[in-house]
């Protein structure tokens, strides 16, 4: 048990009338949902976090492998523990855009990643793609990037369909590590 945890759940005054459910509060994602860190516009200098975080150390930016076109780092608001993307270093929107290596190197990383994830995780299967444009789900539409979810048996449960929750069993550093050091050389 963690220092100052009980298995006693808190009681909350003024939250409504006492029922059965618990309540997991989630306050980080709150920056996502208010656009923290959002671009204000489509170009490179209009605050592109795929475009300022390749200057971070890989600690700090969640990086767990770079490229000489492409790098792979995790996604600060996941899907699946280990949810990873592949982004590409250049600022560009569309998949069409991408030069022949920018396209080889994407993909690499990607069968790097499943390796990884299957190796570190134990994952058995993987939701992979990629949402072209706002109108198709992009958050960040102005920076083409290319999601990399690991799936197990059993992982899609009752939080994410009633409480709108998901709930992540490892922090994101140290996901990041654990994956880092699974990763295959190439």
């Amino acid at each position: 048990m963690l220092h100052g945890m009980t298995s006693e759940p808190e009681q909350q005054i003024g939250v409504g009338t006492q029922d059965a459910f618990q309540r997991l509060w989630t306050p980080h994602r709150m920056a996502y949902i208010q656009g923290e860190n959002k671009p204000t516009g489509p170009g490179e200098g209009d605050g592109c976090p795929f475009c300022s975080l390749p200057a971070k150390s890989d600690e700090d930016g969640l990086i767990v492998r770079r490229g000489d076109h492409v790098y792979a780092v995790l996604n600060l608001y996941p899907y699946n523990g280990g949810h990873l993307m592949t982004v590409p270093y250049r600022h560009v929107a569309d998949y069409t855009e991408l030069t022949g290596a920018e396209t080889a190197e994407l993909a690499e990383l990607t069968k790097q990643a499943m390796t990884a994830l299957r190796t570190a995780s134990g994952a058995h299967g993987f939701n992979i793609g990629m949402n072209q444009g706002t109108v198709a789900g992009a958050g960040i539409a102005a920076h083409l990037h290319q999601h990399i979810v690991p799936r197990w048996g059993g992982d899609t449960n009752f939080m994410p369909v009633v409480g709108h929750t998901k709930v992540l069993p490892q922090l994101l550093a140290d996901t990041r590590k654990m994956l880092a050091e699974a990763w295959p050389t190439a």
